[in-house]
Protein backbone atom coordinates (compact mmCIF):
# COMPACT_ATOMS: atom_id res chain seq x y z
CA UNK A 1 0.00 0.00 0.00
CA UNK A 2 1.32 3.40 -1.13
CA UNK A 3 1.04 6.42 1.50
CA UNK A 4 1.64 9.95 1.30
CA UNK A 5 3.60 11.56 4.13
CA UNK A 6 1.58 14.91 3.93
CA UNK A 7 4.17 17.02 5.34
CA UNK A 8 7.12 19.04 4.40
CA UNK A 9 8.74 18.99 7.56
CA UNK A 10 12.34 17.00 6.92
CA UNK A 11 11.79 16.46 10.59
CA UNK A 12 9.08 15.01 10.83
CA UNK A 13 9.51 12.57 7.81
CA UNK A 14 12.47 11.06 9.26
CA UNK A 15 10.06 10.87 12.57
CA UNK A 16 7.43 9.15 10.39
CA UNK A 17 9.50 6.55 8.55
CA UNK A 18 11.36 5.66 11.59
CA UNK A 19 7.70 4.52 13.62
CA UNK A 20 6.29 3.10 10.11
CA UNK A 21 9.36 1.34 9.22
CA UNK A 22 8.24 -2.16 10.27
CA UNK A 23 4.88 -1.93 8.32
CA UNK A 24 4.79 -3.41 5.24
CA UNK A 25 3.77 0.45 3.54
CA UNK A 26 5.50 2.58 0.29
CA UNK A 27 5.99 5.60 2.42
CA UNK A 28 6.15 8.79 0.02
CA UNK A 29 7.28 11.93 0.69
CA UNK A 30 5.50 14.71 0.20
CA UNK A 31 8.46 16.77 -1.35
CA UNK A 32 7.76 13.96 -4.17
CA UNK A 33 5.24 16.52 -5.64
CA UNK A 34 6.32 19.29 -6.43
CA UNK A 35 3.46 20.59 -7.78
CA UNK A 36 1.51 20.79 -4.79
CA UNK A 37 0.90 23.31 -2.64
CA UNK A 38 -0.42 22.57 0.76
CA UNK A 39 -3.69 24.45 1.60
CA UNK A 40 -3.97 27.24 4.40
CA UNK A 41 -4.47 25.65 7.76
CA UNK A 42 -7.43 27.28 8.82
CA UNK A 43 -9.03 24.70 11.52
CA UNK A 44 -9.64 25.54 14.59
CA UNK A 45 -8.51 22.39 16.13
CA UNK A 46 -5.67 20.08 15.48
CA UNK A 47 -7.91 17.41 13.97
CA UNK A 48 -9.44 19.91 12.10
CA UNK A 49 -6.17 21.01 10.31
CA UNK A 50 -5.15 17.55 9.94
CA UNK A 51 -8.06 16.45 8.32
CA UNK A 52 -7.18 19.86 5.64
CA UNK A 53 -3.69 18.38 5.13
CA UNK A 54 -4.31 14.85 4.55
CA UNK A 55 -7.41 15.43 2.28
CA UNK A 56 -5.91 17.66 0.01
CA UNK A 57 -2.84 15.61 -0.57
CA UNK A 58 -4.90 12.49 -1.19
CA UNK A 59 -7.13 14.62 -3.62
CA UNK A 60 -3.80 15.08 -5.40
CA UNK A 61 -2.22 12.08 -5.60
CA UNK A 62 -5.23 9.80 -5.84
CA UNK A 63 -3.25 7.75 -2.81
CA UNK A 64 -3.48 7.34 0.84
CA UNK A 65 -2.28 10.06 2.71
CA UNK A 66 -0.73 10.35 6.07
CA UNK A 67 -1.11 13.83 7.76
CA UNK A 68 -0.45 15.43 11.33
CA UNK A 69 -1.26 18.20 13.74
CA UNK A 70 -0.02 18.59 16.50
CA UNK A 71 1.03 21.39 19.06
CA UNK A 72 1.98 22.08 22.64
CA UNK A 73 -0.80 23.23 25.17
CA UNK A 74 0.73 25.41 28.37
CA UNK A 75 -1.98 25.19 31.46
CA UNK A 76 -0.70 28.79 32.74
CA UNK A 77 -1.67 30.22 29.07
CA UNK A 78 -5.07 28.99 28.57
CA UNK A 79 -4.15 26.04 26.34
CA UNK A 80 -2.03 28.05 24.13
CA UNK A 81 0.28 28.21 21.59
CA UNK A 82 -2.25 24.99 20.54
CA UNK A 83 -3.03 25.00 17.02
CA UNK A 84 -1.16 27.76 16.84
CA UNK A 85 1.80 26.19 17.88
CA UNK A 86 4.04 26.28 14.51
CA UNK A 87 3.15 29.78 14.01
CA UNK A 88 2.92 31.70 17.63
CA UNK A 89 6.03 34.21 16.81
CA UNK A 90 4.05 35.05 13.66
CA UNK A 91 3.50 33.53 9.97
CA UNK A 92 7.39 33.63 9.50
CA UNK A 93 7.95 32.19 12.72
CA UNK A 94 10.89 29.61 13.26
CA UNK A 95 11.66 27.25 16.42
CA UNK A 96 13.72 30.00 17.62
CA UNK A 97 10.99 32.97 17.74
CA UNK A 98 8.65 30.49 18.48
CA UNK A 99 10.61 29.30 21.45
CA UNK A 100 11.66 33.17 22.67
CA UNK A 101 8.07 34.00 22.79
CA UNK A 102 6.98 31.13 25.27
CA UNK A 103 9.46 31.47 27.32
CA UNK A 104 9.13 35.33 27.39
CA UNK A 105 4.95 34.46 28.24
CA UNK A 106 5.90 32.18 31.18
CA UNK A 107 9.04 34.62 32.33
CA UNK A 108 7.29 35.04 35.81
CA UNK A 109 5.73 31.64 35.92
CA UNK A 110 6.95 29.25 38.79
CA UNK A 111 8.63 25.98 37.51
CA UNK A 112 5.77 23.95 39.47
CA UNK A 113 2.82 25.89 37.39
CA UNK A 114 4.75 25.36 33.84
CA UNK A 115 2.64 21.96 33.09
CA UNK A 116 2.21 21.47 29.43
CA UNK A 117 1.28 18.92 27.07
CA UNK A 118 2.12 17.61 23.38
CA UNK A 119 -0.97 16.74 21.85
CA UNK A 120 -0.95 15.18 18.29
CA UNK A 121 -3.45 13.87 15.66
CA UNK A 122 -3.19 11.75 12.86
CA UNK A 123 -5.19 12.18 9.87
CA UNK A 124 -5.85 9.15 7.14
CA UNK A 125 -7.47 10.29 3.91
CA UNK A 126 -8.03 8.59 0.54
CA UNK A 127 -10.02 10.21 -1.90
CA UNK A 128 -14.32 8.32 -1.56
CA UNK A 129 -13.84 7.27 1.77
CA UNK A 130 -14.06 8.90 5.48
CA UNK A 131 -10.75 10.19 7.22
CA UNK A 132 -10.01 8.62 9.84
CA UNK A 133 -8.23 9.64 13.25
CA UNK A 134 -5.52 8.95 15.97
CA UNK A 135 -4.73 10.86 18.89
CA UNK A 136 -1.77 11.10 21.10
CA UNK A 137 -0.87 12.68 24.22
CA UNK A 138 2.55 13.53 26.58
CA UNK A 139 2.63 15.46 29.54
CA UNK A 140 5.53 17.31 30.45
CA UNK A 141 6.46 20.48 32.09
CA UNK A 142 8.07 24.03 30.15
CA UNK A 143 11.72 24.34 31.19
CA UNK A 144 12.97 27.71 32.61
CA UNK A 145 15.69 26.98 29.25
CA UNK A 146 16.25 24.93 25.89
CA UNK A 147 18.39 22.06 26.65
CA UNK A 148 19.87 19.68 24.38
CA UNK A 149 20.32 20.23 20.36
CA UNK A 150 18.17 17.08 19.58
CA UNK A 151 14.20 17.17 17.23
CA UNK A 152 12.59 20.20 16.54
CA UNK A 153 9.87 22.78 17.45
CA UNK A 154 9.50 23.13 21.29
CA UNK A 155 11.48 19.98 22.23
CA UNK A 156 14.44 21.43 24.01
CA UNK A 157 11.90 23.12 26.50
CA UNK A 158 9.58 19.87 26.64
CA UNK A 159 10.70 18.56 30.03
CA UNK A 160 9.65 14.83 30.48
CA UNK A 161 9.74 14.45 34.38
CA UNK A 162 9.96 10.38 33.71
CA UNK A 163 13.23 10.64 31.85
CA UNK A 164 14.67 13.86 34.08
CA UNK A 165 15.31 15.37 30.34
CA UNK A 166 14.18 17.20 27.75
CA UNK A 167 12.66 16.09 24.67
CA UNK A 168 15.78 18.04 23.07
CA UNK A 169 18.43 15.86 25.33
CA UNK A 170 16.98 12.71 23.91
CA UNK A 171 18.19 10.53 21.21
CA UNK A 172 15.73 10.13 18.35
CA UNK A 173 15.28 6.31 19.53
CA UNK A 174 14.22 7.58 22.77
CA UNK A 175 11.74 9.94 21.78
CA UNK A 176 10.04 8.25 19.64
CA UNK A 177 8.96 5.51 22.06
CA UNK A 178 7.57 8.18 24.19
CA UNK A 179 6.25 10.91 22.40
CA UNK A 180 2.58 12.56 21.53
CA UNK A 181 3.28 11.34 17.86
CA UNK A 182 4.60 7.77 18.64
CA UNK A 183 1.34 7.41 20.56
CA UNK A 184 -0.64 8.70 17.96
CA UNK A 185 0.70 7.01 14.90
CA UNK A 186 0.57 3.81 17.59
CA UNK A 187 -3.06 3.91 17.25
CA UNK A 188 -2.78 4.89 13.31
CA UNK A 189 -0.84 1.85 12.51
CA UNK A 190 -3.97 -0.11 13.46
CA UNK A 191 -5.76 1.80 11.42
CA UNK A 192 -3.53 1.53 8.54
CA UNK A 193 -3.20 -2.01 9.32
CA UNK A 194 -7.13 -2.44 8.60
CA UNK A 195 -7.12 -0.89 5.85
CA UNK A 196 -4.22 -3.00 4.18
CA UNK A 197 -5.81 -5.71 5.43
CA UNK A 198 -2.58 -6.87 6.75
Amino acid sequence: MKLVLATLNPGKVAELKTLLADLPLTLIPLAAYPGFTPPEETGRTLAENAALKAEAVARFTGLWALADDSGLEVDALGGRPGVYSARYAGEDADDKKNNAKLLTELAKVAAAKRTARFRAVIALAHPGRPTRFAEGVCEGIIAMEPRGESGFGYDPLFYYPPAGRTFGEMLPAEKNKISHRAQALQAARELLRQLAGM
